[in-house]
């Protein structure tokens, strides 16, 4: 692996836009080296943008990445950013179930009314 990535690299590995590398650093979330107009990430902002796309795939704001990301501490063994973690991933899960509960009475709302006109249209 290389030891720095263009903005281009990285662009292109995780299928993002540059825009969204200047978002993020605009965020404070990556800190290239900057030499001119030339940003030069290294193996730390690679690795939380990985982690940004990965909480952004989860359902998780960026804000709520960016908590946890922050959080990391080798040190101290990372306990607490892995229960600030699994705290989220669960009040995740719980509102994903909320609103597959939802889905499932509007879907069952739908095939009702969907009976109600079939009948009344072979009335």
């Amino acid at each position: 692996m290389p030891a720095t990535y263009s903005i281009r690299d990285l662009a292109q590995e995780f299928d993002v836009t540059t825009r969204s590398l200047r978002f993020y650093e605009e965020k404070g979330l990556l800190s290239p080296d900057r030499h001119k107009q030339t940003r030069t990430y290294d193996h730390a902002d690679r690795t939380r943008l990985k982690l940004i796309l990965r909480g952004k795939r989860l359902g998780f704001s960026l804000d709520e990445s960016a908590e946890i990301i922050n959080m990391y501490d080798p040190k101290a063994g990372n306990k607490n950013q892995m229960r600030v973690l699994l705290g989220k991933v669960r009040e995740k899960c719980e509102q994903l179930q909320e609103q597959q509960k939802d889905l499932e009475t509007m879907l069952e709302d739908l095939r009702h009314v969907e009976q109600r006109c079939l009948s009344s249209m072979a009335d």
